[in-house]
């Protein structure tokens, strides 16, 4: 075994004090996500939505890595390890490991409403009149219900060349991150850790899946354990 590759969902990063909206059927932090994340609450409230993101950053500064988190880096130590997470915090970066892939985008950058491709670097506060080098507004860099994903066809490659996945905090439901498991086709082995497992169609039709259900700061250190074999 060369490659593992690692899904993460909000599973992992809830564990580390970040609220995810799914907690509270549809509200995020009190708010319809479709009002803050998505091109339509943009457009009829700009402001409403940089508040929501600015609060997001500043939460994101008071929590740090889980157990979940620093369990993966153990991991280079013998593999190569992409992880492809749904999540757009830093907290894998922060954790140590190397090779992430943001499906959604990542809350510590900015990007130009004009032009997608200039992307900033951006951890404080995006204001109103913060614009890009072509002089439009600057957005989060997030990817909302319903616009593409840009990175699901990396994701997708990197899924096919792994000699084993793990699925951690996901409940597999969301596509098209969902869907990426359906790409492992060279994968000898799949864990999922998660404390309320769900199995989808593409899961179902693993050859070899083994299901931890405990939460990630418990269950992803003893996948580790048992890869490394400790």
């Amino acid at each position: 075994m060369k490659k593992i590759v690692v899904l993460t969902g909000a599973g992992v990063s809830a564990e580390s004090g970040i609220k995810t909206f799914r907690d509270a059927g549809g509200l995020w932090e009190g708010h319809d996500v479709m009002k803050v994340a998505s091109p339509q609450g943009w457009q009829e409230n700009m402001e409403l939505v940089l508040d929501f993101y600015n609060q997001r950053r500043r939460q994101l500064r008071q929590v740090g890595p889980n157990a979940a988190h620093t369990s993966l880096v153990e991991l280079e130590q013998r593999f190569e390890v992409s992880i492809i997470t749904q999540n757009i915090d830093d907290l894998h970066e922060r954790a140590g490991s190397k090779t992430i892939i943001h499906l959604h985008g990542e809350l510590l950058k900015a990007r130009s409403t004009r032009d997608p491709r200039l992307i900033y670097e951006w951890p404080e506060d995006i204001k109103p009149g913060d614009t890009c080098e072509l002089g439009s507004q600057l957005r989060p860099h997030i990817v909302w219900f319903g616009e593409a994903v840009p990175m699901i066809e990396v994701a997708a490659m990197e899924t096919m060349t792994a000699d084993a996945v793990i699925i951690i905090g996901t409940s597999m439901q969301v596509y098209p991150a969902a869907g990426l498991v359906g790409f492992a086709e060279k994968a000898r082995q799949i864990y999922y850790v998660d404390p309320k497992p769900s199995i989808n169609y593409e899961l179902s039709r693993a050859a070899s899946l083994s299901v931890v259900a405990e939460p990630a700061s418990t269950g992803v250190p003893k996948v580790v354990k048992e890869l490394l074999g400790n």
